[in-house]
């Protein structure tokens, strides 16, 4: 018997936007206290680094206030016009985040290569303004590890994207502080060069995040080891001969998953149901990322195509049987007719009144036999009591 790690419970929609709502708050009041920090600092000591790395801060006020857009939209529950939700508001945030992240880039490349180049004489910031650039690294660091627990415990791709947006402005920070330092040593160019690799940094994780984001929104599915560890898990399950043709996409923190799934051929429509349902209950429990499952239940492997797509349907073979006259005379005596399409074939279940002569059986089969598409045939008669 196999044993079945236990999961961490999923947090509820609510708690889900509770939470997030609760990090952005914490992240602009931090945020706005290093942004005044910074630009009182970079005035006092005359740090034009101070002053670019509060410009950064303050994208991350930007980026707040998105998540916290994103976070009330994202969390209203599935209507008419959104069936599945609204979670891709959340994955529209992590693409506008990762686009903020990109301009921010491009504006510090650009500054700090034109005053890298220029003629300007380079400014040497008083040593006071390396107090400063050390707050904002203790104060960008502490979001970023708060912020990326917190994504990683709620499954938010939004929230680990503010994260990285807090470590960035950390990483800033660091260099700030060299070149302050160095710039005290006679090295005033660190400035400018500090702020080119700070710059292709944060690009670099701006484009990570854009590809994350927009491979979501083009229903990129989850990586083949992930899908293969669902599928094993479903041929583990009561029920389940076969799963093929299992399909994948990822809305915010949430997976959507259909899958074919092979049972026994002969089951009732009824069996065939409840073992979808029993399947979806499981794989939503032991999978707490996957929130919405659909099961299609096959009795033969259909994924090379549909095997059966050419036969007649119940209404179209009962029209012909009744016009043979070898199989009219039985329909007097039948009481009811199963239908099995398996192998592109339809095998027969007969159910007849105990009084029908051999005679009768063997022209029906007969009938049968001639249509070329029909497979076993199977006489049955209900015993009443």
């Amino acid at each position: 018997m196999n044993s079945i790690p236990m999961q961490s419970p999923e947090p509820t929609e609510n708690t889900r936007q509770q939470t997030t709502q609760r990090v952005a708050f914490v992240g602009m009041g931090v945020n706005i206290v290093l942004v005044i920090a910074q630009i009182i600092g970079g005035i006092i000591t005359h740090s034009q680094a101070l002053i670019a790395d509060a410009m950064h801060t303050l994208s991350d006020l930007v980026g707040d206030v998105i998540v916290l857009f994103a976070a009330h939209h994202a969390g209203k529950k599935a209507d008419a016009n959104h069936p599945y939700g609204h979670g891709r508001i959340e994955t529209l945030a992590t693409v506008v985040l990762g686009l903020l992240l990109g301009g921010v880039a491009v504006v510090i490349l650009l500054k700090a290569w034109g005053r890298l180049m220029g003629d300007t004489p380079l400014v040497i910031p008083d040593a006071s303004a390396m107090l400063f650039a050390a707050l904002a690294i203790v104060g960008k660091e502490a979001l970023y590890q708060y912020t990326v627990r917190v994504a990683q415990k709620i499954h938010s791709p939004m929230l680990k994207a503010s994260a990285w947006h807090h470590r960035s402005d950390a990483l800033s920070s660091v260099l700030v502080l060299a070149a302050i330092g160095g710039a005290q040593l006679g090295y005033a160019w660190l400035d400018a060069v500090a702020a080119i690799i700070i710059a292709v940094m944060i690009f670099y994780m701006a484009v990570q995040l854009l590809l994350e984001s927009t491979s979501e929104l083009v229903d990129t599915g989850l990586s083949i080891e992930e899908s293969n560890k669902i599928i094993d898990y479903i041929h583990t399950l009561s029920g389940v001969k076969n799963v093929h043709m299992l399909r994948t996409r990822k809305m915010g923190g949430n997976v959507f998953a259909d899958a074919h799934i092979q049972v026994s051929r002969h089951i009732s429509v009824s069996e065939g149901h409840k073992i979808a349902e029993y399947v979806t209950h499981q794989l939503e429990s032991h999978f707490p990322e996957v929130t919405d499952v659909t099961v299609h239940i096959d009795p033969e492997d259909d994924e090379e195509g549909e095997v059966s797509i050419e036969l007649p349907s119940r209404q179209e073979l009962l029209q012909v049987l009744q016009a043979n006259p070898l199989s009219q005379p039985l329909q007097a005596q039948l009481l009811k007719l199963g239908l099995h399409y398996l192998d592109g074939k339809i095998e027969l279940d007969v159910y007849v009144h105990p009084n029908a002569s051999s005679a009768l059986l063997n022209d029906f089969k007969r009938a049968c036999e001639q249509l070329g598409y029909i497979g076993a045939i199977k006489f049955y008669t209900e015993i009443e009591q």
